[in-house]
């Protein structure tokens, strides 16, 4: 307050309107009746402010954890500056750094000493005693990130505070989770704990899970999360001695900042207490839950003390969503497998949204795009969640009044998560950034609150239960109590806006009038130095006879802009008083000294504006916080929401259809979804069928045929049915896959020394130690790395492991050898893809047309690999020498290995008991209609039987 009384008194002494120019700051007068009016309000302010400090004299001072504020005094309403709504927002995109304080005042910026302090009390790359810090844990660099500058450099000092909600500097999908891991010693080797916070959503999710010696639920998990930085005990990467959790996680995650805190701050008692201190009352029942699991209550103690010093605030009491996700919830997606289906990265061009998640991502929210992302990458394994989720998507797109009304609410959203995230944080230093973010966050909040009634409008003729029920979360009364509490302080017109300057005017007109006097008075001077901003330009307008505009942007505050002929007017020829000057096009912008000076005056008003409302603001914050439960209702509705109607939209511009959900894999005319958003045209559809009965596929067929495509697709059509979705295809039914897996890439591995074949024994490896009857696995030419025998003998090795399980396999490869495999095990069958031969009448020569369609049995093309070797245009010598020793090896090591008799009769009599099981299970047919299944299948089967039993008979003849 002293530095608004010394401003006011400077007024004072500085502007009658008798007097020369100001011997203070050297301004000229510009308006005798501004200057008459501000004497009369600076008089009547000083007079106030001398009993208001006398009132304030016996009273203890504020601090932000006592969340006081002033009381309000009768007082007229200030104006808001008329120039400000008019004048044009030419904001650019970077910020000016924080103005400095005046001498005396308590407000000013501080980051630069809480970084120093930071660097002082938190070292890094040293273990001295001395050099610790008893408040913080003490932080060592890694290994890994010591020998790499750019790791270590990039440290994670972006304090979470000054963000707003509709940051656009912070994409809704960069990087912002700290995750902290610990793992069990001795006995306990293998139980690994993992809590994790995303600095822009208030929720810990806590995780807690048996793992073996891959560590493949723990690097699943850690790529599903994306983390911005890896917490970890020092007991875990001693030099030279690192554990192999660690070695594999920094293999893994190149580009993430590491960080190890010494062991004590992993305890368990401590994050037992973090937990009952922070969980909101409605989420308290996660206690019960991770009471006993000992390993990531000690992970949560690690991660919020270093989110705590990162951050410089710490999170209000009972404001934080905690919850416990065990890894048997979701189905799991190794990175690898995530990387060959390009679920979220395009592997030719990263930039490219020719990905699922381009696919399906027609939200309209930052949180709805991150929900979507995370359950692709996490697909559901409950039945009846999914069946819920299609039912919501279904009526959307059967009621289109549904669909675009809550398309427009929605779209109105802003990042809630965010918002929350910075509004349950409490600084441990008053800076204007802090004050600035708290109270452009109020604002926020506000225009949030107001769409919770639109949006259960909407909602309220909804059938499904889904929708009931998220209009049932809506009618919480919390929403109204939060909202009219929030509408006593806040002005009704203070709202949401874009550009710069009109969100400026907004925060310092948030507050009501008359609820805090010295507020009014300040935003009086503020108005006041923005007229007068505008009468000086005017003013110089008129002088020099240019036409000269007020223009602002947030860099360099308001400034001179004007638009004229640059080639007739050159900027030599300006008045010698306009300095920096810059010129875009046939545009000039400038300002004055006197101008720099205005500048000055009005952040400093601007700073006493915002320390006034941000104690305002506080108190506000600490009435609702007991509220502020129902805002992660709300969080969690919205999302949901945005990625349901996401998957309508995508339905809409295609044929998708409804899946099933049974024991079997069925798909009618299926197509590859990324390949139909590519192509001009639509893809050709497939048909795939695959049973407990029959779940080995070996696909076979010329190279381009199609094969790796084709996995693909029943791999992205599997994903997209367990979040929810509509699947590309005239009929899908699917059996829910808890393990999808892939080895699919062929390219080698320079960073671990592995090359291409040895990087497919480490995905196969991967493969058969994690996969389990309810897998879906999809082997694309597996060998090719090696020698032709070597390559068979692998991939047959493989194949009868695998046949041992009930895993669902599709295994495409050029080793026809494998296709025998039908011979002897009864579950596998031969699939290949067709082509056709056409003459090339150009090159008087056959070539091969490609249908990409597939069909049953093995493929009859033989030598294709000669085939489009010739089409490549590879020297004629060439390929027929190649074909004559082709044909020599084929007549040593190919023999008849036909199947007999006894081995057909077996095989029919085997499908026939499969369909059998199959319809007892899943049919739903009328009986008239069950009766005529039953009598075709016993007449298709019935004229085999005979054949398959007289031959052997004729045989023994």
């Amino acid at each position: 307050m002293c530095c608004l009384f010394l401003r006011l008194r400077d007024y004072s002494t500085a502007h009658a309107p008798s007097l020369p120019p100001c011997q203070r700051c050297g301004l000229q007068p510009w308006s005798a009746r501004s200057h008459a009016r501000r004497t009369l309000g600076v008089r009547k302010a000083g007079e106030m402010l001398r009993q208001e400090a006398a009132s304030l004299s016996s009273s203890p001072r504020w601090t932000p954890s006592r969340r006081d504020a002033p009381c309000g005094r009768t007082l007229a309403s200030a104006s808001r500056p008329s120039t400000e709504g008019a004048m044009a927002d030419r904001s650019s995109s970077s910020s000016s750094p924080a103005p400095v304080p005046p001498p005396g005042s308590s407000f000013g910026n501080k980051r630069s000493y809480a970084i120093h302090r930071a660097a002082s009390s938190f070292p890094v790359g040293t273990s001295s005693s001395s050099a610790r810090d008893t408040t913080y844990p003490h932080t060592l660099r890694t290994p890994l990130s010591a020998g790499n500058p750019q790791r270590s450099g990039h440290k994670s000092w972006t304090p979470q505070v000054g963000y707003s909600a509709t940051s656009s500097a912070v994409s809704a999908h960069a990087p912002s989770v700290i995750v902290a891991v610990v793992e069990g010693r001795g006995l306990a080797r293998g139980e690994i704990g993992m809590a994790s916070i995303d600095l822009k959503s208030p929720q810990i999710m806590l995780s807690q899970f048996a793992d073996n010696t891959t560590y493949a639920k723990v690097i699943t998990k850690l790529q599903v999360l994306s983390p911005l930085e890896i917490i970890m005990s020092n007991t875990a990467c001693v030099m030279g001695n690192s554990t192999k959790l660690f070695t594999l996680i920094t293999e893994n995650f190149k580009n993430v900042n590491f960080t190890t805190v010494q062991r004590k701050y992993f305890n368990e008692t401590k994050g037992l207490e973090y937990i009952e201190q922070l969980c909101i009352a409605e989420f308290s029942s996660v206690l019960m839950e991770v009471q006993s699991r000992y390993y990531c209550l000690a992970a949560a103690a690690a991660l919020l003390k270093y989110v705590e010093f990162i951050q410089n605030s710490v999170y209000a009491p009972k404001s934080l969503k905690i919850y416990f996700q065990g890894s048997e919830q979701t189905a799991m997606i190794d990175s690898s497998s995530a990387q060959n289906l390009e679920l979220l990265v395009n592997n030719q061009d990263y930039r490219s949204n020719h990905t699922l998640f381009g696919v399906l991502n027609y939200t309209k929210t930052a949180g709805g795009s991150r929900r979507l992302r995370s359950n692709i990458l996490e697909p559901l394994v409950d039945v009846e969640t999914i069946s819920m989720r299609l039912d919501c998507v279904q009526e959307l797109l059967q009621d289109e009044e549904l669909f675009f009304g809550l398309q427009s609410v929605i779209s109105r959203f802003l990042d809630t998560e965010q918002l929350l995230s910075v509004l349950v944080q409490i600084p441990k230093q008053d800076t204007v950034n802090a004050a600035e973010s708290k109270i452009t966050n109020l604002i926020y909040l506000k225009h949030t609150l107001e769409l919770v009634e639109p949006l259960k409008v909407t909602l309220k003729n909804c059938s499904t239960p889904l929708l009931r029920a998220y209009y049932g979360s809506l009618e919480d009364h919390r929403f109204g109590l939060i909202l009219d509490k929030i509408k006593t302080v806040i002005n009704d017109d203070a709202r949401y806006m874009k550009g710069c300057l009109n969100m400026r005017t907004q925060k310092c007109y948030a507050v009501r009038s008359n609820i805090s006097e010295f507020l009014d008075i300040a935003r009086r001077t503020y108005t006041e130095i923005v007229d007068d901003i505008a009468g000086m330009i005017a003013q110089l307008a008129e002088k020099y006879s240019l036409p000269l505009r007020t223009s602002f942007s947030s860099s360099r505050g308001f400034f001179i802009q004007m638009t004229t002929d640059c080639a007739a007017l050159s900027s030599d020829q300006l008045p010698s008083e306009f300095i920096k000057i810059s010129k875009v096009k046939n545009s000039y912008s400038f300002t004055s000294a006197d101008l720099i000076k205005m500048n000055e005056r009005c952040q400093e008003s601007l700073r006493e504006i915002y320390h006034m409302t941000y104690m305002i603001v506080c108190k506000l914050l600490s009435e609702i916080y007991e509220h502020i439960h129902c805002l992660y209702k709300l969080s969690d509705t919205v999302s949901m929401l945005d990625m349901l109607l996401s998957f309508a939209h995508a339905c809409t511009l295609s044929d998708y259809v409804r899946p099933e959900f049974t024991d079997t894999l069925a798909i009618k005319q299926g197509w590859h979804p990324i390949l139909e958003k590519i192509s001009a045209e639509k893809p050709v559809a497939n048909n795939t069928y695959i049973t407990e009965g029959s779940n080995v596929l070996i696909i076979t067929g010329p190279n381009m045929s199609g094969k790796s495509t084709y996995l693909k697709q029943i791999a992205l059509c599997q994903i997209m049915a367990q979040i929810g979705s509509y699947v590309p295809a005239e009929y899908a039914s699917f059996r829910i896959a808890a393990q999808i897996f892939t080895r699919i890439s062929t390219d080698d591995d320079i960073e671990t020394n592995s090359s291409t074949f040895m990087k497919e024994m480490k995905e196969i490896a991967y493969i058969l130690h994690n996969a389990n009857d309810k897998s879906l696995i999809l082997i694309d030419e597996l060998g090719r790395g090696t020698n032709t025998e070597e390559g068979i003998g692998i991939s047959y090795a493989v194949c009868e492991h695998l046949l041992s399980i009930k895993a669902f396999t599709l295994f495409t490869t050029h080793f026809l050898e494998l296709c025998h495999l039908d011979a002897l095990y009864l579950n596998v069958e031969n699939m290949h893809f067709e082509v056709q031969h056409v003459k090339n009448t150009s090159r008087n020569k056959d070539a091969i047309l490609y249908t990409y369609k597939l069909s049953r049995g093995l493929t009859e093309e033989k030598n294709y690999g000669l085939k489009a070797a010739e089409a490549s245009s590879l020297p004629s010598s060439i390929v027929l020498d190649a074909r004559d020793i082709t044909t020599q090896i084929t007549r040593q090591i190919l023999q008849n290995q036909r199947s007999s008799p006894e081995m057909d009769r077996q095989r029919a009599v085997y499908h026939l008991a499969t369909r059998l099981v199959q319809a007892a299970r899943n049919s739903q047919l009328e009986p008239d209609r069950l009766r005529t299944y039953l009598s075709n299948l016993k007449k298709k089967y019935a004229g085999d039987f005979p054949r398959a039993v007289g031959l052997p008979e004729r045989t023994e003849e």
